[in-house]
């Protein structure tokens, strides 16, 4: 199939927004008929278009920037496993593995369908969501003490788990066999299955009425413009070499203080962010693909330059990324990858940190650069297996003109907030406290964003629980003289009133009716000054309990 020649403006953005609008369709129709908590209601799942080339076309604007790198790189070892004309239609390709499959890790498990118009493939329509459980040796697949890949799950090399239409009913039981709570598993499964299918009828109807040479035509316009855009926005930022380095607490498992080194060098339209410098991949899972790597540079600096562009190959093929094979942000076989996130998250801070000094206005404050997750585990008093996972947001860095925001994920990972009235509905669990932690903002003209407290307790049983986090030794950084917000925290209360706190890598243990835990997310660095923040700034901040009269006095002198 080959385009036509270039379209005008109007029918190219009719186009462009037929594409996203089909990618939204599919984002909301997996989410309605998915079985978990986490896809449906924290909504941990992605959905995209990609031509035969591989190159990501369009994506819906729910989709996290986190999951395009694992969306692209599966379809890219598609393409180098199969040639187009080993595909059919009724075909659907499943892979999750970073290593071997283009994933970023185990627990987002990839959805592929080729869309075949007039007897050739159109496309790949794409769905990816993060499943609670793909099997390893802890619930919830993402605890701190994994050393490896094979310890963190099912590995699932591209394949196809329908072939022209006919279910490959061993590899489903295999999948099935391998994970925990597997009648929800399989749900999802097909829920993501359900969203191509949906993705392919729209594609067809777009073809009906504009024509194959016509749709393909505006594949490459639409990756085209958005690469010149995003090369004219690299251009707002003055020429030179930009550096700076962070340190993520530890691994869990004995190495502390790990450093990222970036040096960014911009020279007209071109830009070259090199991590080199930075240290090799550790014991622990905090690691990461390049897929994952690329992908937080990609959102960061599409979100300095021109928060508007739209998000294809075209943000992607302007910038250059040097991250050396056997780093923590370019892990080989079989490095442990579970909680990257945490690493991708960071990342962007860095990334951030080294621009300050080229576009102030442009920039936040480090924000609570952590993914915290909290995995629980446990058989209801009906006698049925549960395995619940999310992830909490924190705080966001404060900006040049604005405070930073508070409770919300950040960055790459923007999952919505599980209700505390479906969490408790599905889950013997509860909530017993779900709120803001106070005087976590960083202090400054504009104060950084503030982190959440959300304490968890078993209902007439003895759960098992494990969590990850970040930014629970260092604290999140400020810009031009803001103060540094709160760290994060686990912690253990007895009813007794005993207390123990836990470390940042929690591996899997019991938490008993008796008992609560408290998990306390990073808030996030101030921007500028104390000695500029208005009055009535720190009134609201009085006001609304954010910040207590010892914060007050601490940092502003009131």
């Amino acid at each position: 199939m080959t385009g036509a020649a270039t379209l005008d403006p109007i029918t190219l953005e009719i186009l462009h927004n037929g594409l996203r609008s089909i990618t939204d369709e599919m984002w909301t129709a997996l989410r309605r008929s998915a079985y978990s908590t986490n896809i449906k209601e924290r909504h941990d799942h992605s959905t995209a278009i990609i031509d035969t080339r591989g190159r990501l076309v369009a994506q819906s604007e729910y989709s996290l920037p986190t999951h395009l790198g694992a969306i692209i790189g599966a379809t890219e070892s598609l393409l180098q496993k199969y040639a187009l004309k080993d595909l059919e239609e009724g075909d659907v390709i499943i892979c999750n593995d970073p290593h071997v499959a283009g994933g970023t890790h185990l627990p987002d498990v990839n959805v592929i369908v080729p869309v075949f118009v007039e007897g050739g493939i159109l496309a790949f329509v794409c769905t990816i969501a993060h499943h609670a459980d793909i099997g390893g040796m802890s619930p919830g697949s993402m605890d701190a003490c994994m050393t490896e890949i094979f310890q963190e799950g099912l590995r699932i090399p591209v394949m196809k788990l329908f072939n022209r239409g006919q279910m490959n009913e061993e590899l489903m039981d295999l999948i099935l066999l391998n994970v925990r709570v597997s009648d929800e598993r399989r749900g999802d499964y097909f829920a993501q299955i359900a969203a191509c299918n949906l993705g392919q009828r729209r594609l067809h109807e777009l073809t009906d009425r504009y024509g194959v040479s016509t749709v393909l035509s505006a594949f490459d316009e639409i990756i085209e413009r958005t690469t010149i855009r995003m090369r004219r926005g690299i251009e707002t930022i003055p020429n030179g070499s930009y550096s700076f380095d962070d340190v993520m607490d530890d691994d869990g498992l004995g190495t502390f203080d790990i450093k990222i080194k970036v040096r960014i060098e911009v020279d007209g339209d071109k830009i070259h962010v090199d991590f080199t410098g930075t240290d090799p991949q550790v014991k622990g899972n905090i690691n990461a693909p390049y897929n994952s790597t690329h992908a937080a540079v990609s959102y960061v600096l599409k979100a300095v330059v021109d928060p508007e562009i739209p998000n294809n190959h075209g943000v992607r093929s302007a910038i250059r990324v040097t991250m050396p094979p056997g780093t923590i942000g370019n892990a080989v076989f079989p490095g442990a990858v579970a909680s990257r996130n945490h690493f991708a998250q960071r990342l962007v801070d860095v990334v951030l940190g080294a621009l300050a000094g080229a576009v102030p206005h442009a920039v936040t404050a480090a924000s609570n650069g952590a993914n915290t997750s909290v995995s629980l585990l446990g058989i209801s008093n009906t006698g049925e297996q549960y395995v619940y996972f999310e992830t909490i947001g924190g705080g966001v860095g404060g900006r040049y003109a604005k405070d930073g925001k508070d409770a919300v994920q950040v960055h790459i990972t923007n999952t919505a907030n599980s209700p505390v009235e479906a969490f408790e509905m599905e889950y013997p669990l509860m909530i017993e406290e779900y709120g803001l932690v106070e005087d976590s903002g960083g202090a400054g003209r504009h104060r950084g964003g503030l982190g959440i407290r959300r304490v968890y307790r078993p209902i007439d049983h003895v759960a098992s629980f494990n969590a990850v986090g970040e930014r629970f030794r260092h604290q999140p950084w400020g810009l031009d003289q803001g103060r540094s917000g709160r760290s994060g925290q686990f912690v253990m209360v007895n009813d007794d009133g005993t207390r123990t706190k836990l470390p940042g890598k929690v591996a899997t243990q019991e938490l008993r009716p008796n008992q609560r835990l408290v998990v306390e997310s990073p808030g996030a660095g101030g921007y500028g000054p104390t000695s500029e923040r208005d009055h009535a700034a720190l009134e609201e901040d009085r006001a609304s309990e954010k910040c207590t009269d010892e914060y007050l006095q601490l940092h502003y002198g009131i």
